[in-house]
């Protein structure tokens, strides 16, 4: 029988414990040579927790971790346990023998320093090579992770590149020193559709050339599906599952596993509930344009966000707008809301000219275009309690009466997002992502708009949160006949809303018919690429 090899990481009943509670739970695991585990859960689940107290990286005060995780022996180098390892020696294996790629490159890469010296770093603290052989490095890593002109991005800076191209930085960073195990914690949560399949396929191909092993944490089933050999399910600090891939997703065994698997969004898995025909017009769109002055190193000049859009949206429907970042959407969502303005178009609202009457400040108008934005905690004041937050637009448009009349009205707006009253004395930092989505959509309801501007409303929440979220949007838009502009990147979200999809690109439209007919039949390429890029219902073998 051959013996089993080595793993690169081996990690037995990890514990981590911060004051009297205990955030990591008896968690054991393992990844070998060229292998990818993944680790899967919601937020508070310890995933990150996990990853960070089993490599060393865990630095909060008064954390005490227990158990071991062994990194194994490789060439001269003797196995680790990284668990109360030196300072010293944690340096000399992040960045080196270890790689980390985390959620967001805006803040992990130095708007500081260019590409190659945040590269050549890596290289210099860790590998005894001259300046030259750092800089030719550089560039090789840039062309491994497919970064366009790689020669001249060298001397580029963070700010310059796109939310991909900062990601695919990150991972040049992670492997300049041939590592023998790639953390990636929720790399491409935050990325389009098209760009996540190609940090997937990038870290594959990667992986397959230097046999690296990869442990790759997210909250969603779906990115894993297409990327692990092996899931840890978590939750709540505990491994309730662990089994090879396709087990999980054909035979789940724990409970927790199987609502993971029903929350996501599969295409065609759900379909909004019809509109009849005859609904009135009640957006209408026609000619709109808009550009920005910028500055860039060479000068000013100007970015042509939205180009000659035209769309209409019909009274009680939704209009899924969907595209790339960069595509154009939330400037639609911006001009629709007076915060910024065309250089042409018009905008009627149930035959109101919506721009027009902007001009001459109407309040009234503001009252009938609602907007819930992405990020609900960047999006609520942290100081004010959340009967505040809901009661301000009342209080501002002398609705709901007297205090007590807006305090009444509150109550029926937390209610109607399924929240307990007593949430109105809370503060955000006291809810969960979920429930300050909620608080969000009270506070837009509040005035009772016309239209609600959905603005990637659930791509930060959880799976199962998302889940939740949709219901509620879709129980609200029944019972109270809303319209909705719901704007996102991803497609099965965008078919689960929508009776109507605009998909953007270059601030251009390039697709735009009746959700039935474009899922069934989309005719643009850039449509079938954006739903070629879907995580499927099962993972591809």
């Amino acid at each position: 029988m051959t013996p089993s090899p080595e793993p690169v990481l081996d990690v037995a009943d990890l514990k981590v414990r911060i004051g009297r509670r205990e955030i990591v739970r008896g968690v054991s695991l393992r990844v070998e040579r060229e292998q990818t585990l993944g680790i899967v859960g919601e937020s508070g689940s310890g995933k990150s927790m996990t990853v960070l107290a089993a490599t060393g990286l865990l630095d909060t005060p008064a954390a005490v971790v227990t158990g071991t995780s062994t990194l194994g022996a490789r060439d001269d180098a003797t196995a680790i346990d990284l668990v109360g390892a030196s300072a010293r020696t944690l340096r000399t294996l992040h960045g080196g023998r270890i790689g980390f790629v985390f959620q967001d490159p805006g803040t992990s890469l130095n708007p500081m320093l260019t590409l190659e010296r945040q590269i050549t770093e890596s290289l210099e603290a860790h590998r005894r090579v001259t300046r030259r052989e750092a800089t030719a490095r550089a560039l090789e890593l840039l062309e491994a992770v497919g970064l366009p002109d790689p020669q001249s991005r060298l001397r580029s800076y963070p700010h310059q590149l796109s939310g991909g191209q900062r990601q695919r930085v990150m991972i040049a960073i992670a492997l300049a020193c041939d590592p023998e195990l790639l953390v990636a914690d929720e790399p491409t949560t935050s990325l389009d559709v098209t760009t996540q399949a190609q940090i997937i396929e990038l870290v594959r191909a990667l992986q397959r050339d230097f046999g690296t092993a990869v442990i790759w944490v997210s909250h969603d089933l779906g990115v894993i599906g297409q990327v692990a050999d092996d899931v840890t399910v978590l939750r709540n600090g505990e491994a309730v599952e662990q089994a090879p891939i396709l087990d999980v997703f054909d035979r789940p065994r724990d409970q927790y596993t199987r609502d993971l698997l029903s929350a996501r969004p599969v295409i065609g898995a759900h379909r909004p509930a019809p509109v009849p025909d005859d609904a009135p017009v009640l957006l209408d769109v026609e000619g709109l344009d808009v550009r920005f002055p910028v500055t860039t190193p060479t000068g000013r000049t100007t970015v042509h966000a939205v180009r000659d859009l035209s769309f209409q949206i019909r009274r009680g429907s939704t209009l899924g707008l969907v595209g790339e970042s960069g595509s154009g959407k939330s400037t639609v969502a911006a001009a629709l809301t007076g915060q910024v303005t065309p250089e042409a178009g018009t905008v009627r609202l149930d035959g109101v000219d919506v721009l027009a009457r902007r001009r001459r400040a109407d309040k009234a108008l503001r009252r009938r275009i609602g907007l819930v934005f992405q990020d609900p905690f960047s999006s609520l004041d942290p100081r004010a309690p959340v009967g505040s937050a809901i009661g301000e637009p009342l209080r501002v448009h002398r609705l709901a009466g007297d205090r007590a009349g807006r305090k009444a009205r509150t109550a029926e707006l937390l209610d109607l997002v399924g929240l307990p009253t007593s949430f109105a004395s809370r503060y955000p930092h006291e809810l969960s992502g979920g429930q300050r989505q909620r608080v969000s959509i009270a506070r837009a309801l509040a005035l009772e708009p016309d239209l609600l501007i959905l603005d990637e409303s659930t791509a930060s929440l959880d799976v199962s949160v998302q889940a939740r979220v949709l219901e509620l949007l879709a129980e609200l838009q029944r019972d109270l006949t809303l319209t909705y502009l719901f704007i996102g990147h991803d497609l099965a979200v965008i078919q689960r809303m929508s009776h109507d999809v605009l998909v953007m690109r270059d601030g251009r439209a390039v697709e735009q018919r009746p959700a039935s007919d474009l899922f069934a039949a989309p005719e643009d390429d850039y449509t079938r690429a954006l739903l070629a890029a879907v995580p499927p219902a099962r993972p591809r073998v």
